[in-house]
């Protein structure tokens, strides 16, 4: 009789987050009060902690100009080429002593 392959455990469901088998996780530490507050918006606009905290992230990446996927890290590598300048201007560097 032939052995079955191995199945693969289906991914865990929260909300609408798919989470995977070897996701990284780390440890949140809130205040009560802020706690409380983040349960009550999560409540609110009917979304689950981890989509809250989803958007949270993207949106502080996104302050400070990093890219939050794929596509995006390649649109940001390729501003700095002048060639792909709206202007087309090129930037002279100086040499600095």
């Amino acid at each position: 009789m032939a052995k079955k392959p191995p199945s693969k455990k289906p991914s865990r469901l929260t909300g609408s987050a798919e989470l995977e088998e070897n996701a990284p996780r780390k440890l949140i530490e809130f205040d009560p009060a802020t706690l409380q507050a983040l349960q009550l918006l999560a409540r609110d606009s009917m979304k689950d902690f981890q989509e809250l905290a989803d958007e949270a992230f993207r949106d502080l990446l996104k302050k400070h100009g990093r890219p939050t996927g794929l596509k995006e890290a390649l649109r940001q590598s390729t501003r700095g080429i002048p060639a792909n300048d709206q202007n087309g201007a090129r930037t002279r560097r100086t040499k600095t002593r």
